[in-house]
């Protein structure tokens, strides 16, 4: 198992890798439900928090594959089985997510979490032998993925209490991986497959809201005469995700990756800052499921507060995009302002009587400003 060229020209995402993310989306999904049903019950805090940890498992798993994949992949019968291994374990995972968020329970999810990342630290053990000018790199990732999976095994047999504390130490072990792994030398992963990758799973989770959001206005159709409220709250829902791939897309991620001397400065920033995206991505459908509970009377929730899971996963995604997509182009400074600005007026939006579509035209008025900001740009650019 070889390093990938990192320059191969052409280098796209394989049929395989997609497999693994339309996968890993029923994860993703699960949380999502799972967040509404406890926004729905009034349990925001605790409800947010068990999302945010949740998904921190599943995008972790998914990004270190991702990486990984980049840089090795042979496309041989044993990593093809080691990949269907790890879908496997994302499966696994996801039928855990519903008993980790009501109960507390993490059993199932621990054991889907452990075949996702004990397959991966055996592809490393291979990246190791076949690859000596990267070994090192290769035995540190193996062996920090094995030590952090002994870590989550190790914290089922923990008291209830100690188990919050752990988890956050078990979260800054991993997230210290790469960068320790990494410091013995870059693995060779490519640009623009990266950045593809992120992209397509981006494109997945705001499919995955669309959905949920979908289906629960239909359902809320069939069993409630509340048509308005009901086209408002959809009509916002689909303005948001529109204007939310628009921005997000506005701006190539693989000029950011390209050149080394960024890639070793911000790469982890923009990999990391990705959590964030993703999650509120995913969070924005949980919020648009709650609000049509709202509406149908089916919650004793205020609408305010659920009017403020729809816009405040909005507000965490601009300024998440801002950061990690808008602010490294050095681009205009209307449009540097444009998404802090906007972000902010988003989130008392919940108090309206129509969050979403009072949000929905707040983010289509900040495409706008960035179509505009871009015309001109490449106007000044060909004078």
């Amino acid at each position: 198992m070889l390093g990938r060229d990192p320059g191969q020209p052409h280098r796209t995402t394989t049929s395989l890798e997609l497999l693994f993310d339309l996968c890993f989306v029923i994860a993703v999904a699960q949380a999502s439900a799972s967040l509404s049903a406890a926004v729905s019950g009034g349990h925001y805090a605790t409800g947010a928090l068990r999302f945010a940890l949740v998904f921190f498992t599943l995008w972790w798993a998914w990004m270190n594959f991702t990486w990984f994949a980049s840089a090795y992949d042979p496309d041989d019968v044993p990593y093809r089985l080691a990949v269907l291994l790890q879908i496997t374990g994302s499966l696994i995972l996801a039928a855990g997510v519903r008993r980790a968020f009501e109960d507390g329970d993490l059993r199932v999810i621990t054991l889907g979490y452990v075949v996702l990342r004990t397959t991966l630290a055996a592809l490393w053990l291979r990246a190791a032998r076949s690859n000596p000018d990267r070994r090192r790199t290769a035995l540190r990732f193996a062996t920090g993925v094995t030590g952090c999976q002994i870590g989550w095994v190790g914290l089922l047999f923990l008291p209830a209490p100690a188990q919050l504390p752990a988890i956050m130490v078990m979260i800054i072990a991993e997230i210290s991986v790469p960068v320790w792994a990494q410091s013995a030398g870059m693995t060779p992963w490519h640009p623009r497959h990266i950045a593809e990758r992120y992209e397509l799973f981006t494109l997945i989770v705001l499919g995955e809201s669309v959905a949920a959001a979908t289906a629960a206005v239909r359902n809320a159709f069939e069993r409630h005469h509340a048509a308005g409220a009901l086209s408002l709250l959809a009509a916002g829902g689909l303005l948001m995700v529109f204007a939310m791939w628009w921005l997000y897309f506005a701006r190539p991620a693989h000029t950011l990756l390209a050149t080394t001397h960024q890639a070793h400065r911000k790469r982890f920033v923009w990999a990391y800052g990705h959590y964030l995206i993703f999650a509120s991505a995913a969070a924005e459908g949980a919020g648009l499921v709650a609000y049509a509970e709202v509406i149908t009377r089916r919650t004793d929730v205020s609408p305010s507060a659920a009017g403020a899971a729809v816009t405040l996963p909005v507000a965490v995604f601009l300024i998440t995009v801002w950061a990690v997509h808008v602010r490294p182009h050095r681009r205009s400074g209307v449009e540097q302002l444009a998404f802090p600005a906007v972000a902010v007026a988003v989130v008392p939006a919940a108090c309206s009587p129509a969050p979403s579509l009072v949000a929905g035209l707040l983010l289509a008025a900040l495409v706008v400003v960035v179509t505009v900001a871009d015309r001109r740009g490449r106007t000044r650019a060909e004078r």
